[in-house]
């Protein structure tokens, strides 16, 4: 296993091939940093007494201790523990932990490329399993491109007016293919080691140009990151975990990618391209049941600990507030328990989830997220939105006077609210926590892309026959 100080080397060696404002960056540009000091957590963490159980995994293939990160799950409690390693690092980074878009990448691979080979005789999942084993061994992060520009909305691939508003295939070469188009709102793509690329959608026999899934380095020929960065202001002198943090989303152009066949593990194939789509889709529905209780027990510890500085923490408004924040929490934990312990074995090896425990989880943390921050709103007040910047509070001039008039509870230091406050901002007003809101609600699918996974998928022809039993209808 890498350690995170060997990630960095490594991507530091990459070519440059990020965009940031402007300008092509190398990876060790600053303005990277905050989301490589999150990735680096998952090799930091790895012999922490409180971590080591969780980061750690078998892997199926070689028998070594891997980072579970490149694992591929083979039980429920290999699912169960992957959702209790992403809330707790979630918890310590203030955030998504971002790393989780490979591991679900590789396990919804490891599925359909074999489900690909039983059906056709193909050797995708030759291909996929040399690739993983490399992947494992190499100890690497990978970022997953799904969701396609798209272009006309109402329009299937193949009916595009410009052919590129999906990836596809533009050549097929006796060495791999060459493909084009661009992925969207990819988290993580330019401090990845590799871009994984599944379908966005189902497609159709006519879709067959765009029925690929392949892998190639983040930095390969061709391929441009253009990268939308956010970070927490950590001024010095005021130094605190959440400072550290910083996510990057992602428009990556495959402008003419040449993909050797080693690296292709579906192409053409349309029904097995749809199912790669929808068990990516799965499994990081099921990451989100670890991932948001986290994001919402950073909202509730704030909302409880500003209630408690400012000496209301047991009032019943206050209290029914905190409560809504618990449930919320729990009960998408518990779907994702729920989907771990009703899941499936396949064919393949690889444990699944169960698809509507996944989907119910991540729907009501995306119905949520926003009322959420309003509950945090509500319980702060509005000084979160006004609150004297860091390097105004830290000038001695200033400093004993914002104490004064920031003070609480004669036992709580004014220094205490005014870093909870400055937390509660870093939240609600900053840029970082605007992204996070929109990818609370879109992230890893928007609810109406879960409702459909729900009504496809959910009996309620049952509920109308216990509906006819109760009343007496005979069919």
């Amino acid at each position: 296993m890498r350690t995170s100080e060997e990630y960095r080397q490594d991507l530091f060696k990459m070519k440059p091939n990020v965009y940031v404002a402007g300008r092509k960056v190398k990876r060790d540009d600053p303005l990277l940093r905050g989301g490589i000091n999150v990735i680096s957590k998952t090799f930091d963490l790895v012999d922490h007494p409180d971590f080591k159980d969780l980061l750690i995994a078998t892997s199926h293939l070689t028998g070594k201790k891997i980072n579970r990160f490149t694992h591929i799950n083979q039980s429920a409690e290999d699912l169960m523990t992957k959702q209790l390693m992403t809330r707790k690092l979630c918890q310590i980074v203030g955030g998504c932990i971002q790393r989780c878009m490979g591991c679900d990448a590789i396990n919804a691979l490891s599925v359909a490329t074999f489900a690909a080979d039983v059906e056709n005789g193909t050797d995708y999942n030759r291909r996929f399993v040399e690739y993983l084993k490399e992947f494992q061994n190499r100890d690497l992060v990978a970022a997953c491109a799904q969701t396609d520009v798209k272009g006309d909305r109402s329009k299937r691939p193949h009916e595009q007016d410009d052919p590129d508003m999906y990836v596809r295939v533009v050549e097929m070469r006796s060495d791999g293919i060459v493909v084009r188009g661009a992925k969207n709102c990819i988290t993580m793509a330019s401090i990845a080691d590799e871009i994984i690329v599944v379908p966005t959608r189902a497609m159709t026999e006519r879709d067959k140009d765009y029925s690929i899934a392949f892998a190639v380095p983040a930095d390969a020929e061709g391929v441009k990151i253009v990268a939308r960065t956010s970070q927490l202001r950590a001024p010095k002198g005021l130094e605190m975990p959440q400072g550290e943090i910083g996510d990057d989303e992602n428009m990556i152009i495959f402008d003419n990618v040449f993909v050797p066949w080693d690296r292709v593990f579906i192409c053409g194939e349309n029904k097995f391209t749809t199912l790669a789509a929808y068990l990516f889709a799965l499994f990081h529905r099921h990451s989100y049941t670890g991932c948001k209780p986290a994001s919402t027990d950073i909202i509730m510890g704030f909302g409880a600990l500003i209630a408690e500085y400012n000496n209301v923490y047991d009032r019943h408004n206050i209290r029914e507030k905190l409560v809504d924040l618990a449930a919320i929490a729990e009960l998408v934990f518990a779907a994702g328990i729920a989907s771990a312990v009703k899941g499936i074995k396949t064919p393949a090896g690889t444990f699944i989830p169960n698809e509507i425990y996944a989907n119910v989880g991540r729907r009501h943390a995306g119905l949520n997220y926003y009322h959420e921050l309003q509950i945090l709103a509500e319980l702060a007040g509005g000084l979160p939105a006004c609150l004297p910047f860091a390097e105004d509070y830290l000038n001695p001039e200033l400093r004993p006077l914002i104490d004064k008039y920031i003070k609480r509870r004669k036992e709580v230091p004014p220094e205490n609210v005014y870093r909870c406050l400055f937390g509660i901002s870093n939240i609600l007003c900053s840029s970082l926590g605007g992204v996070m809101a929109v990818a609370g609600v879109h992230g890893g699918g928007s609810p109406v892309m879960e409702d459909i996974a729900i009504w496809r998928s959910y009996d309620f022809e049952e509920k109308k026959r216990i509906a006819k039993y109760l009343v007496g209808i005979k069919d």
